[in-house]
């Protein structure tokens, strides 16, 4: 009888061992430094479940740099395929099952993640001189943020409701209810007050700067998202031209989004799984306890049935526990800011020397990180666009990818 449990209960290591081993082969990539050339390199190789994650990462360089058309690509793909990955559909069914590692499903992003794609993008295309499109991505950034099913809380990210608010009012509209919301979120946060809006101001700076959070995965089984929040050098900016200051405080901090927003799905989800792991582990500890004293002990025929039953049910116990994978998705948008700012000045057509200053928290220059450029305005096109708004748009980054 010992024999046979004896083969039993090395069935129970061997299937412990080898579940869950299986591993797909990584592509090493050659390294160049460019963000943008090894982005692409391993966008081309990646598979499909992690495509939108490069494609965010691609995009948030190459807007760095000034490549909007590669940023909007990119950003156009991301967001379709975040899209795509939270619909209902047979493969997001499988990413909720108990057998699957979070990881292996479609990248769709945090909430956070998501809404700085809609953002970026938002502002690429007030830069391509379609504010009205620009405002339909912000709103879709705050729908994103608001728990629509519960009702529990709504949207806070200043600048979303800011900017929704400015492009009403620079299209003839109001924009004042934007505009309280957008006060109320940064007086609730501790932030400096957005300023009045000036529709005439036609030359507008988006600038962002600190390091932006990281993903990493906690508790007992690695169930709990988690974020790692660094400390930011830099804790302002301020933008100097035609003899004018414009200030450029963190209306809105990413990091404080990533950690703050509630109702998050996938944690219940991850909850779950954890505590039916740590159950059917409990369980096969128990059953081959139970087995083992069964087979030493026990003398009839009786017995050593039970005693097989029960390795039987510590096997299958323990088999689903090792299968069980609770892991939380700790994939990331690693190149995002943590604070985003943005200041408006009205400027005749010509151009003008400018420089973009940083601070660090005791206000103090940071001589290494200044940027001077020159804004060119352009006399206005007899043609204006339908919405007759022309402005400059100024996307510039702290960051150095």
């Amino acid at each position: 009888m010992l024999r046979a449990f004896s083969l039993v209960l090395s069935s129970v290591l061997l299937a412990i061992t080898f579940t869950g081993c299986a591993t797909a082969p990584r592509i090493v990539v050659p390294y160049t430094g460019d963000r943008v050339v090894d982005g692409n390199a391993n966008l081309a190789v990646a598979p499909e479940r992690d495509k939108a994650l490069w494609d965010y990462r691609i995009a948030a360089a190459a807007l760095r740099r000034g490549q909007a058309d590669e940023a909007k690509a990119k950003l156009d793909d991301a967001l379709a395929r975040s899209a795509a990955a939270l619909a209902p559909s047979d493969e997001a069914a499988k990413s909720r099952k108990l057998f699957g590692r979070e990881e292996t499903k479609p990248f769709a992003g945090e909430p956070y993640e998501r809404i700085m794609g809609n953002y970026y993008r938002g502002l690429l295309y007030w830069r391509d001189g379609e504010p009205d499109n620009a405002r339909a991505l912000f709103r879709s950034g705050l729908f994103i943020d608001s728990d629509t099913e519960n009702k529990t809380y709504a949207g806070d990210w200043v600048l979303l409701d800011y900017l929704d608010g400015l492009v009403s009012k620079k299209l003839g509209g109001d924009g004042s209810d934007a505009l309280a919301r957008a006060r109320a979120s940064a007086l609730a946060q501790g932030r400096a007050t957005p300023p009045d809006y000036d529709a005439s101001a036609n030359v507008l700076i988006f600038t962002e700067y600190g390091p932006g959070p990281k993903k990493y995965a906690s508790g007992e089984y690695g169930e709990l998202l988690k974020f790692i929040v660094d400390d930011s050098p830099v804790a302002s900016a301020r933008l100097s031209v035609d003899g004018r200051e414009i200030p450029l405080p963190p209306y809105d901090d990413i990091s404080w989004q990533a950690t703050t927003r509630g109702g998050r799905v996938m944690d219940h989800i991850l909850g779950n799984k954890a505590v039916f792991k740590q159950r059917s582990e409990t369980i096969g500890d128990v059953a081959l306890v139970g087995a083992l004293g069964t087979a030493a002990y026990g003398r009839s025929k009786d017995s050593a049935n039970v005693a097989l039953g029960l390795a039987a049910i510590g096997v299958l116990s323990k088999i689903t526990s090792a299968a069980t994978q609770t892991q939380a998705d700790v994939r990331s948008w690693d190149n995002l800011p943590r604070y985003l700012s943005f200041g408006a000045v009205r400027l005749p057509p010509g151009d003008y020397p400018a420089t973009l200053t940083f601070y660090n928290p005791a206000g103090r220059v940071l001589t290494g990180l200044t940027q001077s450029f020159t804004i060119h305005v352009p006399a206005p096109e007899p043609t204006a666009a339908a919405s007759g708004v022309q402005d400059i748009v100024l996307i510039r980054s702290e960051l150095r990818d």
